[in-house]
Protein backbone atom coordinates (compact mmCIF):
# COMPACT_ATOMS: atom_id res chain seq x y z
CA UNK A 1 0.00 0.00 0.00
CA UNK A 2 1.47 3.34 -1.02
CA UNK A 3 2.02 5.75 1.86
CA UNK A 4 1.50 8.83 -0.35
CA UNK A 5 -2.23 9.13 0.53
CA UNK A 6 -1.17 9.05 4.18
CA UNK A 7 1.16 11.96 3.56
CA UNK A 8 -1.77 13.87 2.01
CA UNK A 9 -3.79 13.08 5.14
CA UNK A 10 -1.00 14.22 7.47
CA UNK A 11 -0.31 17.42 5.55
CA UNK A 12 -4.03 18.25 5.66
CA UNK A 13 -4.06 17.52 9.41
CA UNK A 14 -1.12 19.87 10.01
CA UNK A 15 -2.64 22.60 7.82
CA UNK A 16 -5.99 22.20 9.60
CA UNK A 17 -4.40 22.35 13.04
CA UNK A 18 -2.53 25.51 12.07
CA UNK A 19 -5.74 27.04 10.70
CA UNK A 20 -8.29 25.97 13.32
CA UNK A 21 -6.43 25.26 16.58
CA UNK A 22 -6.85 28.03 19.16
CA UNK A 23 -3.41 29.19 20.28
CA UNK A 24 -0.20 27.22 19.88
CA UNK A 25 -0.77 23.53 19.07
CA UNK A 26 1.05 20.75 20.86
CA UNK A 27 4.26 19.88 18.98
CA UNK A 28 2.97 16.37 18.21
CA UNK A 29 0.03 17.88 16.33
CA UNK A 30 2.34 19.43 13.75
CA UNK A 31 5.11 16.82 13.57
CA UNK A 32 6.19 16.38 9.94
CA UNK A 33 5.33 13.13 8.14
CA UNK A 34 8.88 11.77 8.33
CA UNK A 35 8.90 12.11 12.13
CA UNK A 36 5.36 10.84 12.68
CA UNK A 37 5.20 7.50 14.54
CA UNK A 38 4.75 4.45 12.32
CA UNK A 39 1.30 3.61 13.70
CA UNK A 40 0.08 7.12 12.83
CA UNK A 41 1.52 6.95 9.31
CA UNK A 42 -0.10 3.55 8.76
CA UNK A 43 -3.41 4.80 10.16
CA UNK A 44 -3.34 8.01 8.10
CA UNK A 45 -2.68 5.94 5.00
CA UNK A 46 -5.48 3.50 5.78
CA UNK A 47 -8.01 6.27 6.47
CA UNK A 48 -7.02 8.10 3.27
CA UNK A 49 -7.63 4.86 1.37
CA UNK A 50 -11.03 4.50 3.07
CA UNK A 51 -11.97 8.01 1.93
CA UNK A 52 -10.89 7.15 -1.60
CA UNK A 53 -12.83 3.88 -1.47
CA UNK A 54 -15.96 5.73 -0.33
CA UNK A 55 -15.62 8.17 -3.20
CA UNK A 56 -15.00 5.38 -5.70
CA UNK A 57 -17.71 3.10 -4.30
CA UNK A 58 -20.27 5.89 -4.47
CA UNK A 59 -19.22 6.84 -8.01
CA UNK A 60 -18.21 10.22 -6.63
CA UNK A 61 -21.52 10.88 -4.88
CA UNK A 62 -19.73 11.02 -1.50
CA UNK A 63 -18.40 14.39 -2.59
CA UNK A 64 -21.94 15.65 -1.95
CA UNK A 65 -21.70 14.87 1.77
CA UNK A 66 -21.83 17.90 4.05
CA UNK A 67 -18.60 19.06 5.68
CA UNK A 68 -19.90 17.62 8.94
CA UNK A 69 -20.56 14.23 7.34
CA UNK A 70 -17.10 14.24 5.76
CA UNK A 71 -15.53 15.07 9.11
CA UNK A 72 -17.56 12.40 10.87
CA UNK A 73 -16.35 9.80 8.38
CA UNK A 74 -12.72 10.73 9.03
CA UNK A 75 -13.22 10.82 12.81
CA UNK A 76 -14.91 7.40 12.91
CA UNK A 77 -12.29 5.79 10.67
CA UNK A 78 -9.45 7.33 12.71
CA UNK A 79 -11.04 6.14 15.97
CA UNK A 80 -11.21 2.59 14.62
CA UNK A 81 -7.47 2.74 13.95
CA UNK A 82 -6.74 4.09 17.42
CA UNK A 83 -8.56 1.04 18.82
CA UNK A 84 -6.56 -1.17 16.46
CA UNK A 85 -3.25 0.09 17.84
CA UNK A 86 -4.15 0.71 21.50
CA UNK A 87 -6.14 -1.83 23.52
CA UNK A 88 -7.16 0.73 26.15
CA UNK A 89 -6.85 4.24 24.62
CA UNK A 90 -7.40 7.44 26.55
CA UNK A 91 -11.05 8.50 26.29
CA UNK A 92 -10.06 11.73 24.52
CA UNK A 93 -8.44 9.66 21.73
CA UNK A 94 -11.74 7.91 20.97
CA UNK A 95 -14.24 10.66 21.77
CA UNK A 96 -17.45 10.80 19.80
CA UNK A 97 -18.08 13.52 17.24
CA UNK A 98 -20.06 15.71 19.62
CA UNK A 99 -17.24 15.57 22.19
CA UNK A 100 -14.50 16.60 19.74
CA UNK A 101 -13.37 20.22 19.90
CA UNK A 102 -14.51 22.41 17.01
CA UNK A 103 -10.95 22.75 15.68
CA UNK A 104 -10.66 18.97 15.36
CA UNK A 105 -14.04 18.59 13.66
CA UNK A 106 -13.06 21.25 11.11
CA UNK A 107 -9.65 19.66 10.59
CA UNK A 108 -11.23 16.23 10.01
CA UNK A 109 -13.48 17.72 7.32
CA UNK A 110 -10.44 19.42 5.77
CA UNK A 111 -8.69 16.04 5.62
CA UNK A 112 -11.57 14.45 3.72
CA UNK A 113 -11.61 17.33 1.25
CA UNK A 114 -7.81 17.24 0.81
CA UNK A 115 -7.89 13.52 0.01
CA UNK A 116 -10.85 14.13 -2.30
CA UNK A 117 -8.93 16.87 -4.14
CA UNK A 118 -5.72 14.82 -4.34
CA UNK A 119 -7.71 11.88 -5.69
CA UNK A 120 -9.29 14.08 -8.35
CA UNK A 121 -5.95 15.66 -9.25
CA UNK A 122 -4.22 12.29 -9.51
CA UNK A 123 -7.07 10.52 -11.27
CA UNK A 124 -7.79 8.50 -8.09
CA UNK A 125 -5.75 7.41 -5.10
CA UNK A 126 -6.29 4.13 -3.42
CA UNK A 127 -9.59 3.62 -5.17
Amino acid sequence: MSMEPGRTFREAWIAGVRKHYPGDPKPGYVTPWEQTPEWERASATAVAHLIAALLTGSAGAASRLTRQQKGQFVAAAWTAHVYRHFPDPKPAYVAGWDELPAWQRETDADIFEAVETARSDAGAIGG
